[in-house]
């Protein structure tokens, strides 16, 4: 098998990914950590956020490289998160998802940014809770809220959405190859069954899993874990935020799970927009202002020895774009 070509960014530390210096690896282990840290370019002095805090690898990481005068400001709606606050005076808290990154950067006088990092998706520590209702691997409640001061969660959904609004989130957001039939079968018995939990849901299911039971699973609880969470909606909203909260030359690296993530992420650095636009006339000259210019011609994925110490990083891709 041809081995695929990886695009590189230039590593400035030997330090394996799961060295000490990434505290918080037993909450979660930050994947693409030296490619983020190298993409983001970090001044001593300057501004940096990280949008998804976990276990704080990334952010020790950015930490490491600013000085005394320079500023972290870490966001994570989901409180697990905070007890991995380093006692470091350079770090500002912020327990709020990230589209609400310029909201809060101008609470806290910090209008703009040397950098923006984002490693978007489920924490390790959240697969691992039963309780959170993520993982296919426990029994516990159909919960999936990041951000358990929400209200609606993943049995909510099941138990009220449409047929059709079930059929589109599977198809959508899991790429589930019998999406139409799913939601026509939860709709059908979801009256006599118990949708409160886990192991109810997966009995459920077992008349229509097509394929790999495991894979299937897994499909259906990124679906349903994206909009309960409103992920898409929440990362449109903090890309468009981008252009305004970066200083010139201030970069932002982001760390997207699968191609729906990616392909807006992509889109959005390339052009400042979420769908690809079509082929321009040739014969009419238009100028466009660009405020992002992409770093990473093709994204950059985990080298061999982490894909093997972290399987979670298999999928992972960073794409980095600076503003101009």
């Amino acid at each position: 098998m041809a081995k695929q070509k990886k695009n590189k960014l230039t590593v400035t530390s030997n330090q394996p990914p799961a060295a000490s210096s990434q505290a918080g690896s037993d909450y979660h282990i930050p994947v693409l950590f030296h490619e983020c840290l190298d993409a983001l370019d970090i001044k001593p002095g300057g501004v940096y956020v990280d949008c998804t805090f976990g276990g704080g690898g990334h952010s020790r990481g950015i930490l490491e490289k600013l000085g005394k005068n320079g500023r972290l400001i870490a966001f994570d709606q989901d409180a697990d998160a905070q007890q991995n606050i380093p006692a470091d005076e350079r770090v500002i808290f912020v327990p709020q998802n990230f589209r609400h990154l310029q909201r809060f950067l101008r609470l806290y006088k910090y209008p703009k940014v040397n950098g923006v990092l984002a490693d978007l998706g489920v924490s390790s520590h959240q697969f691992d809770e039963g309780e959170r209702g993520f993982s296919t691997r426990f029994d516990g409640p159909l919960d999936m809220r990041m951000d358990r001061r929400q209200t609606i969660t993943a049995a909510d959904i099941l138990s009220k959405y449409t047929e059709q609004q079930l059929h589109k989130l599977f198809e959508q957001y899991g790429e589930v190859t019998n999406a139409k039939t799913l939601a026509k079968h939860i709709v059908q018995n979801r009256s006599h069954s118990n949708l409160k939990t886990i192991e109810a849901f997966r009995v459920l299911l077992q008349p229509v899993v097509k394929g790999n039971p495991n894979k299937y699973l897994a499909q259906v609880f990124q679906a349903l874990r994206i909009e309960v969470n409103d992920e898409m909606g929440a990362l449109k909203e903090m890309l468009q935020q981008l252009p305004e909260v970066l200083e010139s030359g201030g970069r932002a690296a982001i760390i997207t799970f699968h191609s729906i993530e990616d392909r807006l992420v992509k889109n959005f650095f390339r052009q400042g927009a979420f769908e690809e636009t079509p082929d321009e006339n040739p014969f009419i000259s238009v100028a466009k202002e660009q405020s992002l210019k992409v770093i990473t011609k093709k994204p950059v994925v985990a080298e061999a020895v982490e894909a093997k110490q972290n399987p979670r990083s298999r999928s992972a891709k960073l794409r980095v774009a600076e503003r101009v």
